[in-house]
């Protein structure tokens, strides 16, 4: 098991809302889609465009920049121009706070 870090109260991000944090040097987003929180990196692996400013279509989200879209579950590309795929974080909430694993 990897490191849990608290990053807020999951009643802070409302459903269909999303927030970015910088976790040890990572640039981390919370999705929440339903009630239910998908963590990836923000930055878009074609050209660095903060995901948490793109649009989110169920558990998909749209880069704001050039229209590649990830899966908020695991991080997939789902279509070009990205090629690369996210890195994706367990979530978990413990005592009303929301925790990723690192």
């Amino acid at each position: 098991m990897g490191k849990l870090i608290t990053l807020a109260k999951a009643e802070e991000l409302s459903p269909g809302q999303c927030r970015a944090f910088d976790v040890e040097g990572a640039k981390i987003a919370i999705f929440n889609v339903d009630g239910n929180y998908y963590a990836i990196d923000n930055i878009c692996t074609h050209d660095y465009a903060p995901l948490t400013d793109g649009d989110v279509e169920g558990t998909t989200v749209i880069c704001p920049w050039h229209m590649a879209e990830f899966d908020l579950k695991t991080g997939a590309v789902l279509t070009p121009p990205a090629t690369e795929n996210l890195k994706s974080y367990k979530v978990s909430i413990t005592d009303g706070d929301l925790q990723i694993e690192i």
